[in-house]
């Protein structure tokens, strides 16, 4: 009867159940000192809100340049290097691709005493840019990044060609459909993160309950930071940046884009910030990627809506060729 149920719960593990593998989970500190990323890290060091920080970032340079750049902008549950792929591929097309961490994320420093706004975090990566001598660029960015791609695009739209927004979170006003969280709670509710409840949030939201095992990487960084004693700091900038997503909406800007946009929006996505903190009724009307891309893309003027049926949050890694397919498409039009 042991072994029958031993089978069980493994059949269980391997099809995304209740069981969960920690192969490779290490604990991490505050800067992945001990991760590599798939491409040399560059540290920028600048002067912020009177404090001296640094912004870790990749800048791969292709044998086979065709003058033309483009910045990818990570979401909030990641950091550059999930971009790999995506940068192989621009590379190997001729593209200069320049993949910053924010401050508050990845490798690059993490103050627990910083205004985190859309503003500030495009303020800096556009100082990154003018310290590169890139003054033109299309940008790319995935979930929280897309929000941050589109303060960008609205901040700096003689120096974005293109951009690119790949299910994007902030497609709705978070803030009036959800209750207000103070940081003090938020702080709380970060503290008790471990790699089961990620797991579970990224296999129910990302992936359809559908788990592969090249996810483990991203999931296992975000995780390793659980098991660390600095902790305590990524829990913090966690919650200011959670936060920054609630109060800082970009919705009622998308009528001012004025670059043409492409939209990449998986349609399985029920990705919404604060879902946790409504009636059960409620949560299955926020975050409708089905009907928010077709919404969002009749608000921004140049835009075109590219749907992946089937797909979820993360179409570069749930459904790498079907998202690249419609990138290189949109970089090569005129």
């Amino acid at each position: 009867m042991r072994l029958l149920y031993f089978v069980f719960a493994l059949m269980l593990s391997v099809s995304g159940g209740f069981l969960f593998s920690q192969s490779g989970l290490v604990p991490l500190d505050r800067h992945l000192s001990t991760i590599n990323y798939p491409f040399e890290v560059h540290l920028f060091e600048f002067n912020t809100q009177g404090q001296t920080l640094t912004m870790a970032y990749m800048d791969v340079m292709p044998d086979n340049y065709n003058g033309k750049n483009i910045l990818l902008l990570h979401g909030k549950n990641f950091n550059g290097a999930y971009w790999r792929t995506t940068i192989q591929q621009l590379t190997a097309n001729g593209y200069r691709v320049v993949v910053p961490d924010q401050i508050g994320f990845g490798k690059s420093s993490k103050p627990t005493t910083y205004q985190y706004s859309f503003h500030q975090l495009a303020s800096n990566t556009k100082q990154l840019l003018d310290k590169l001598g890139i003054q033109h660029t299309v940008v790319l960015g995935h979930s929280m990044g897309g929000m941050l791609a589109t303060r960008f695009a609205l901040m700096y739209p003689d120096m974005t060609l293109k951009l690119i927004l790949e299910n994007p979170i902030g497609l709705e006003d978070y803030k009036t459909l959800t209750t207000w969280q103070s940081l003090n709670d938020a702080y709380s509710a970060e503290l008790k993160n471990t790699y089961e409840s990620y797991r579970k949030y990224q296999l129910t939201f990302y992936y359809d309950n559908k788990w592969k095992t090249e996810y483990d990487e991203w999931l296992n960084m975000l995780a390793g930071w659980t098991l660390h004693p600095d902790y305590p700091v990524i829990a913090r900038t966690a919650a200011l940046t959670s936060d920054m997503i609630m109060t800082q909406p970009v919705v009622y800007e998308f009528k001012d884009i004025v670059v043409p946009t492409l939209l990449i929006i998986g349609t399985r996505d029920r990705t919404a910030i604060g879902k946790d903190r409504v009636p059960k009724e409620i949560q299955p009307k926020m975050g409708q990627y089905d009907k928010l891309g077709r919404e969002t893309q009749r608000l921004i003027p140049k835009s075109k809506l590219v749907e992946l049926k089937g797909v979820g949050h993360m179409p570069h890694i749930e459904a790498f060729d079907s998202f690249i397919t419609s990138l290189l498409k949109f970089l090569n039009e005129k």
